[in-house]
């Protein structure tokens, strides 16, 4: 499965989905080894995610470079159902009823899982530059984005909800402005971390406004993170992300995924701070 240029498992970990640049998604049984070809698109595929929400069952959803959301039943070797999209997709997350996407002209584009579809929503990104990431909120009422202009915008899906969208600076310093490359929501307190092209990672309180703990470069960038299920182990993945084009590429920097402790008091949500009247 060396085609990939990324893998997600299935949830109850005995299979293992890749897609990548040959167009190709590819199961691997992880029991058995046995690797077959169970999705495809006309250009390569950036994301994917697993889907098991009501009556979407087992169902794998593929976006690609080709313009189109696709979703696969992996019995059978047609799409189950395909989306024309208006742009490539860049990014893409699931959870519960709601999927988001993100793709190169800015758009985001939101779906509810029971009619896959049919856009639910869709609006520009709140962020003036390139989309990188999107990620769902734990309760699905939401999302984060991020871009390469070191910004992360919090997103509500519903019309009511409007008024708690907001965006803050990150993973910057006095002379640089880094690309957010990954944000990963924590799976019980609901808060998140970012990690970036600058190397680090820093975990956030959405509700409370507020930066719970910052951690310094790992010496590259970094390229996608996420929590396990108990959210006691945070990983990352050291790698070049390309965001300096083939000039910032070190040919002797190696790839490496760390595990990183995490710890209730860097991760639980804390009191907003006051605010001071003048």
């Amino acid at each position: 499965m060396d085609h990939s240029k990324m893998f997600f498992s299935q949830q109850d970990g005995t299979k293992l989905f890749s897609g990548g640049c040959d167009k190709a998604g590819k199961l691997m049984d992880l029991n058995t080894g046995q690797i077959m070809q169970v999705a495809g698109h006309d250009a390569p595929i950036r994301c994917a995610r697993w889907i098991n929400h009501g009556n979407m069952n087992d169902i794998v959803v593929t976006g690609s470079w080709d313009k189109s959301l696709r979703y696969w039943d992996l019995r059978s070797p047609t799409p189950a159902a395909v989306v024309p999209l208006t742009e490539r997709v860049y990014t893409m997350d699931v959870n519960s009823a709601l999927l988001v996407l993100g793709t190169a002209d800015r758009k985001i584009s939101m779906f509810n899982v029971q009619n896959p579809t049919q856009v639910y929503r869709e609006v520009e990104s709140p962020l003036k530059f390139q989309t990188r990431v999107v990620s769902c909120f734990i309760n699905a009422k939401g999302f984060a984005v991020g871009s390469i202009e070191g910004r992360v915008g919090i997103q509500y899906v519903e019309a009511a909800d409007q008024h708690l969208n907001f965006s803050f600076k990150c993973h910057r310093d006095d002379r640089n402005v880094y690309s957010v490359n990954a944000i990963s929501f924590h799976p019980l307190h609901g808060t998140f971390a970012t990690a970036g092209a600058d190397g680090g990672f820093n975990f956030w309180d959405k509700d409370s406004k507020q930066r719970l703990k910052q951690w310094e470069s790992c010496g590259q960038t970094i390229s996608c993170s996420t929590f396990n299920r108990t959210g006691n182990i945070y990983a990352y993945a050291a790698s070049y992300d390309w965001s300096k084009g083939v000039e910032g590429r070190q040919p002797n920097s190696k790839d490496a995924i760390f595990l990183h402790a995490v710890k209730d008091e860097d991760i639980k949500p804390r009191v907003a701070k006051p605010t001071t009247k003048r």
